[in-house]
């Protein structure tokens, strides 16, 4: 069973929430507090956080910031609507972000969604080397090595990585990456990709400005631009 966890400061809204979740057969922690948010997220290993960002005591950005070094997957929930509020939101390496009001059916699919694309591979996967070795990827561990070193890397960030090595050199439009990151549709928000591409390269490439490993192709998307190394 997954356990999630609700940050949430409006009680009714938590415990609509909680609702919905248990009846699709999710464990569920419930907080209205950011720092009691972090506490749970790093030592109650959820497999979601549901986050809201408009928190009384501790910002919600300020949750994830300090909750980023678990991996585990984010759900922003909040009232904050802009586009550029949704970008900075994915920045923070968000796995998704609703706003409200939502639907809670639709909220409890987004988190269905979250936990299938990162749910564990086994441990036979093959580990795959491109580059003469400077990337490696392994699935069966969900684990990034560039130039010898290990990179944590956030859930949507690792499926975005894991979708363009799964055919190096081909060039994946921003619709079709969001489909393999998501696991549905994100009509109108093909830019929240290209914030976690910036992300990927700041963490994989050894001068973001001039991208080896996750290139751009104009017009088109993005690709690897590694080939995969013959074993």
């Amino acid at each position: 069973m997954h356990t999630v966890l609700v940050v949430e400061d409006e009680r009714k809204l938590r415990e609509l929430v909680r609702s919905y979740l248990e009846r699709a057969g999710f464990a569920v922690l419930t907080t209205g507090s950011g720092a009691e948010a972090i506490k749970l997220a790093l030592s109650g290993d959820p497999s979601l956080v549901i986050l809201d960002l408009g928190l009384p005591d501790v910002p919600g950005e300020e949750v994830a910031r300090e909750i980023r070094p678990a991996q585990v997957p984010i759900l922003m929930l909040t009232a904050k609507s802009g586009d550029e509020d949704r970008i900075r939101g994915l920045e923070l390496g968000a796995d998704d972000y609703v706003t409200k009001p939502f639907v809670p059916r639709e909220l409890v699919l987004r988190a269905q969604a979250i936990l299938r694309r990162h749910a564990p591979q086994g441990a036979t996967t093959a580990v795959a080397r491109f580059g003469d070795g400077e990337l490696v990827i392994d699935e069966g561990r969900r684990e990034v090595t560039v130039r010898g070193t290990t990179v944590p890397l956030t859930p949507t960030e690792w499926a975005l990585l894991v979708g363009l090595a799964a055919s190096p050199g081909r060039v994946y439009s921003r619709s079709e990456l969001i489909n393999r990151t998501r696991g549905y549709e994100y009509e109108g928000y093909e830019r929240t990709v290209d914030s976690h591409v910036k992300n990927l390269r700041r963490k994989l490439e050894h001068d973001p400005s001039e991208p080896r490993i996750v290139e751009t192709v104009l017009g088109g998307g993005y690709r690897l631009g590694l080939t995969r190394d013959r074993t």
